[in-house]
């Protein structure tokens, strides 16, 4: 290969290291409440008021029709705490607590595994647990699911994700 070709090259994958290792495409999760792999307050678990934290995010693709959001803790095998879709594309945070009646316009809520709709804050058996929120930017304004599982809400996100990006936190009681 032309050394001018592979200068051009390597220059262009170091403006876009985003977009070579990750689905983030520079698309950034935060919370007011925590930090990246720090502990979730326990407000927001079944140990304190179960509310939801708060959230923000930035970066969005420009495409973005509608966010979508499923809060689960992979140590227990991805026991769903939330799953919120149809979070209209200009909306760009939740307030804390949010739940229904107070949810952006469009927006809706799914079935957690706590078997009801909405918020079910962290509540691990014992020890500490990882609580994944993981926000998906999708290129539809809205998905035809109605309060759908954790299962069913990925197969209506198929084909129509954009980015995603990751918030992880730890809770123990």
């Amino acid at each position: 290969m032309d050394p001018r070709r592979t200068a051009l090259l390597l220059v262009s994958l170091s403006l876009f290291p985003a977009c070579a290792r990750d689905q983030s495409h520079g698309m950034r999760l935060s919370s007011a409440a925590f930090t990246a792999g720090a502990p979730i307050p326990k407000r927001h678990g079944c140990s304190g008021e179960n509310l939801s934290p708060p959230l923000a995010w930035s970066g969005a693709p420009l495409r973005t029709r509608s966010f979508a959001l499923v809060v689960d803790d992979p140590d227990a095998r991805h026991f769903t705490h939330w799953v919120l879709f149809n979070l209209p594309g200009d909306v760009s945070s939740l307030a804390e607590g949010v739940r229904a009646g107070h949810l952006p316009p469009g927006a809706a809520e799914g079935r957690n595994d706590f078997d009801g709709i909405g918020w079910g804050g962290p509540c691990p058996p014992a020890g500490e647990h990882h609580y994944a929120f993981r926000l998906y930017a999708l290129d539809v304004p809205a998905l035809a699911a109605v309060s759908p599982t954790r299962v069913q809400f990925a197969s209506a996100m198929k084909g129509h994700v954009l980015a995603e990006a990751e918030l992880v936190g730890t809770y123990a009681r």
